[in-house]
């Protein structure tokens, strides 16, 4: 890390006299100087002690005086967050000053304290105007740096509001924030998608749809999260974009994934766009049994994870097709969809469905293609790639960046993952396994489950005793606690990163003849392994697919590496011979593209 002068924080009282005593200070010509008179970044907190209690709102200025005295005379009478600040006695603010922060460094700073405060847990709510993420500027290059060194001196004066950095990355919140630094591959899809809703708001049509696909890890959820903050705080019903519009889009996100779901509903909460009187985050089925086709659509419709939209009806729900339903209710809808993350016959895509709804988008299919969660070389994401979809073990690669080992006993693959608790920089890291041992969450009296390997078992998740503490209910199962001690399944770790993921294959996935085979006997996930009832009325098993699909999802979670157990004596043989071969002895597929060449060389 390049070394940077020390930024100046300082605490006040949020009031005249907390103005005055930062004035005073202003005697010391460092402080009047990068404080004063330089543009600085302030943070004013509420000074709630408790979880989930504190209201912050982050901003910057070139004069903190005269926007001090803004805030306190003149805003308290246009918004409520503002006068709630007012009439709160113990409410702080800090002030940010550094020798180089110039209007754009100081929008970057800002931009990055909403991200991480976006995953602070204490924090309920959290008050800014926009999103302010720069491009290229004379100490862009210092903005990490300088970062580190304020969140430190943050969380030296205030801890629960200010929590150790690491722990806030490790937060599905903060992966999840709206505030993350676009790739340019997503601008140009947000842009996209942005002009497209504009030009749709000024017809009177109705299920204008946009697909964005991607593969997993390819940074679709913090685009959506992206297009839902600024659509929903930043374009009116003209499609004008304004910091405060006056008549503010409808705008809703759905999703089927309920550990998911929770994540969108704090985010929302958080920054003001969801409320209990005014829901924006919920799943699909309600929303359609609360808007009537007849009545009036909403402007738009998020989707994430659309490929677990339902493709068929059941109790719950009576339509035959969710996206269409949604269609039907929506100016516009943008669903984020990945046809290898499908895993239940309920939401299963013919081709021809597939094919129906590529035509409805049109020209309004965005495809992000860079990998965003592996912290992987192109060689070791293609090896994981022809692992699961050309059935291949090819030579494990050797990684820098990103490491793979092979277990020979689930208790060792166990024992690897819980030692990453005591790691800093890879906490978060848990136990996964494929649906291929019985396990349910309906009944008082259910039994608990387990996967068991031999003499070896470790509960389900969501199995153990939660505690009481922050919400935990809350939190994604990742991030509890008790989650150590569990084996998590598609159902709890589906949309979200793992620093480390140790992954038991069970008895479902296995290895004859040279390359992998699907046994959707020894699966125990019935909504993967039932007929489907096609559109034609004939049944057929998907399973095979949808097993690859689950394989996807597990082996993909691991920003930093990726830990295996084979059930399967043969693929765990394969695996470990995989391990110990010179990987440069042979070639390894480059690139994910190469897909269609292997599934063609494996059909023939």
């Amino acid at each position: 890390m390049d070394k940077v002068d020390e930024p100046i924080v300082r605490q006040v009282p949020y009031s005249r006299d907390g103005l005055t005593t930062l004035k005073a200070e202003g005697k010391d010509p460092v402080i009047d100087k990068f404080l004063l008179q330089y543009p600085t970044v302030y943070v004013i907190h509420t000074d709630k002690k408790s979880a989930n209690q504190v209201t912050v709102y982050v901003g910057e200025t070139s004069d903190i005086h005269r926007r001090t005295i803004q805030h306190l005379v003149d805003d308290p009478a246009k918004r409520a967050d503002w006068a709630s600040f007012s009439n709160d006695r113990n409410a702080q603010m800090i002030v940010i000053g550094h020798q180089h922060f110039n209007k754009s460094l100081t929008m970057d700073i800002e931009n990055r304290l909403m991200l991480y405060l976006s995953g602070v847990p204490a924090v309920k709510q959290l008050n800014n105007r926009r999103t302010n993420p720069q491009n290229q500027y004379y100490t862009a290059r210092e903005k990490n740096n300088i970062f580190v060194h304020v969140w430190e001196k943050l969380h030296h004066i205030n801890k629960v509001v200010f929590p150790v950095q690491k722990v806030v990355e490790d937060s599905a919140m903060f992966k999840a924030s709206p505030f993350h630094a676009l790739t340019d591959e997503q601008l140009s899809a947000k842009e996209q998608i942005f002009d497209h809703v504009k030009s749709a708001l000024g017809s009177k049509e109705v299920g204008q749809l946009i697909l964005v696909e991607g593969e997993a890890g390819s940074g679709k959820t913090v685009l959506l999260s992206s297009l839902f903050y600024e659509l929903a705080t930043q374009l009116d019903q003209n499609g004008t974009e304004t910091d405060a519009p006056v008549n503010k889009l409808s705008v809703y996100t759905l999703v089927n994934h309920e550990e998911q779901l929770k994540v969108y509903q704090q985010i929302a909460t958080k920054l003001g766009i969801s409320s209990p009187k005014d829901e924006r985050v919920m799943r699909p089925t309600r929303f359609i049994n609360q808007h009537l086709a007849s009545d009036t659509p909403v402007d738009v419709i998020l989707v994430d994870e659309a490929h677990l939209l339902w493709t068929q009806g059941k109790q719950s729900y009576r339509g035959k097709n969710q996206l269409m339903d949604l269609l039907l209710r929506a100016r516009v809808v943008i669903a984020v969809f990945d046809k290898h993350q499908v895993l239940r016959t309920n939401g299963y895509w013919e081709d021809q469905q597939l094919q129906k709804i590529e035509k409805l988008a049109g020209e309004n299919i965005i495809n992000l293609k860079q990998q965003m969660r592996m912290q992987a070389s192109p060689r070791t994401i293609a090896w994981v790639d022809s692992l699961v979809h050309a059935h291949k073990v090819l030579p494990i690669p050797k990684d820098r960046q990103y490491e793979i080992r092979i277990f020979n006993s689930p208790a060792e693959l166990q024992a690897a993952i819980k030692n990453k608790k005591s790691d800093n920089e890879n906490g978060l890291s848990r136990l996964l396994a494929t649906f291929d041992w019985p396990y349910t969450q309906k009944g008082k009296d259910k039994p608990k489950w387990y996967v068991k390997i031999g003499s070896w078992r470790a509960p389900w998740n969501l199995e153990l005793p939660r505690t009481k503490h922050r919400g935990n209910k809350d939190i994604p199962w990742a991030e509890q606690t008790e989650s150590l001690e569990e084996v998590g399944s598609t159902f709890t770790i589906q949309g979200f990163d793992l620093n480390f993921a140790g992954v038991i294959i069970g008895p479902s996935v296995k290895f004859r003849q040279g390359r992998i085979v699907f046994d959707p006997s020894k699966s125990c996930d019935s909504g993967a392994t039932n007929k489907r009832t096609l559109s034609d009325n004939s049944k057929v098993s998907v399973a095979n697919e949808l097993i690859e699909n689950e394989l996807n999802v597990l082996l993909t979670r691991g920003v930093h590496g990726l830990y295996i157990y084979a059930v399967d004596p043969g693929l765990r043989k394969a695996l470990l011979v995989a391990q110990n071969v010179d990987s440069s002895a042979r070639d390894l597929p480059l690139v994910a593209e190469d897909r269609r060449k292997y599934k063609t060389d494996n059909n023939n």
